[in-house]
């Protein structure tokens, strides 16, 4: 397998952890966001988005993190990121997607070069408009989380799932633009617990090959 990443994108940084987690290490092809190579000719041969991460498995080339982390569970399903139960396969991801589907797309590098480029906002405005947007959508997923009845020292449980591997990169950017973490006390534990998983750990963005 071959995977297309960035050391710093989170939808890269979900699959890395999904991929320690299930013992896999699949040859990574750095595709460097800042430069723009995702833009280039050869790279959107391989996914015409122009995103990461992509997954070449051989046979075709996989696209979007949580359908690679799917696919991953549904052929490699051990150890499982998903509940056996209908009901908590739902909630697992319904705060996935609340990360995934809400907060990222908002403040991804293309929105934020957008703001900057086209629509002329300088970088306070652009560091406001981050944190505005991540700051809301982390304080949902606090809620979500006591909602469901804090049920161990990951996100629902005892074990990481899909939960977990949204969560802890999103947390990781939320710093580095400084967002206000204050009012998800409970989310922050969760991310220090996950720190400390060697899953976590070997596939934070600082300690990546491509790493600058």
């Amino acid at each position: 397998m071959k995977f297309y990443g960035y050391y710093r994108s989170s939808a890269a940084y979900r699959c890395r952890i999904a991929f320690n987690l299930k013992g896999l290490a699949p040859d990574l092809v750095p595709v460097h966001l800042r430069l723009g190579e995702q833009r280039s000719d050869t790279y959107r041969s391989v996914n015409p988005q122009e995103l990461v991460p992509s997954l070449d498995i051989g046979t075709r080339v996989l696209t979007q993190s949580l359908a690679i982390i799917e696919w991953l569970e549904e052929t490699h399903p051990e150890p499982p990121l998903l509940p056996g139960d209908p009901e908590a396969r739902a909630e697992v991801r319904a705060f996935a997607l609340a990360v995934a589907a809400d907060i990222h797309p908002l403040n991804n590098l293309r929105v934020l070069q957008y703001l900057k480029g086209p629509l002329g906002q300088d970088q306070a405005a652009i560091d406001a408009w981050y944190r505005h947007w991540v700051e809301t959508g982390l304080a949902a997923c606090e809620a979500l989380v006591v909602k469901g009845g804090r049920r161990g020292p990951y996100c629902f449980g005892d074990s990481p799932t899909l939960a977990d591997l949204c969560l802890v990169p999103q947390l990781y950017n939320a710093r580095r633009f400084n967002a206000d973490l204050s009012g998800c006390p409970n989310l922050v534990a969760i991310d220090a617990h996950c720190a400390t998983h060697p899953a976590f750990a070997n596939a934070a963005p600082d300690v990546q090959p491509d790493a600058e």
